[in-house]
């Protein structure tokens, strides 16, 4: 399976999933049509099939011209503000996208939205805005308890586990961990090695599991309280 990032607006990344280089590709979260269609012209391959983690519009707009372009199944949230959606999913589906041999878990992470969807799969994590290198999203909807809850889910997959979220902001969210845990050497390490990686024009991402696990304060939460208290502060900060 190879998966690779497609930048979409200031921040976002889409991702493709493919079974092999010339094969057809899944795209996750396409947010604007415009970089998916010009990546799949410059890859030469076509879309197989979309899957979406919620609905934020940064998530979606892209979908309808896609499916006008290629007339492909959606597979998502079983929201209704999601209108595009073919293939509705719920919390503990197992779901198998056209265009891939590779079975995902659908896991129900609601926090940063209540109809959010994280897709587990060959030891990858396709998890949206839930959980981000070194940080969270932000709560607009869920509660703390919520979140926290769907946090932990994550966290007890592999430490393996190779996490694609949609949004670069490592660089600030270890600068926010750094501050929460100033003794943390393997933030101060990870604050290193992505420096280097942005100067090069290259993404943070995916980060590990073992990785969040070292340096992911809201990972480090031992309770629904004292993860309230950390994304006040950073949503702050």
């Amino acid at each position: 399976m190879i998966v690779t990032p497609i930048r979409a607006f200031d921040d976002n990344y889409i991702w493709a999933i493919q079974p092999a280089p010339d094969q057809a590709a899944v795209i996750v979260d396409p947010g604007d049509a415009a970089p998916v269609l010009a990546w799949l012209a410059q890859q030469d391959v076509g879309l197989a099939s979309i899957l979406v983690t919620h609905h934020h519009w940064d998530h979606t707009d892209g979908i309808a011209p896609l499916v006008q372009h290629f007339h492909v199944p959606v597979y998502g949230p079983a929201n209704p503000a999601i209108k595009t959606i073919t293939h509705p999913l719920h919390d503990g589906d197992r779901v198998t996208p056209v265009g891939l041999t590779q079975s995902f878990e659908v896991i129900a992470t609601p926090g940063h939205t209540l109809d959010h969807l994280s897709y587990y799969g060959a030891a990858s994590l396709f998890c949206g805005d839930t959980l981000f290198s070194a940080g969270c999203g932000r709560m607009f909807e869920g509660t703390a308890p919520q979140f926290f809850t769907s946090l932990r889910k994550l966290a007890e997959l592999p430490e393996q586990t190779s996490v694609y979220c949609t949004h670069e902001y490592t660089t600030t969210n270890l600068a926010f961990a750094a501050a929460a845990e100033p003794d943390n050497r393997a933030i101060a390490h990870a604050q290193q090695r992505v420096a280097e990686l942005r100067a090069r024009g290259l993404p943070s991402l995916p980060t590990t599991l073992a990785d969040e696990l070292a340096i992911n304060p809201f990972l480090h939460a031992r309770n629904a309280q004292e993860f309230a208290q950390l994304r006040q502060w950073k949503d702050n900060f």
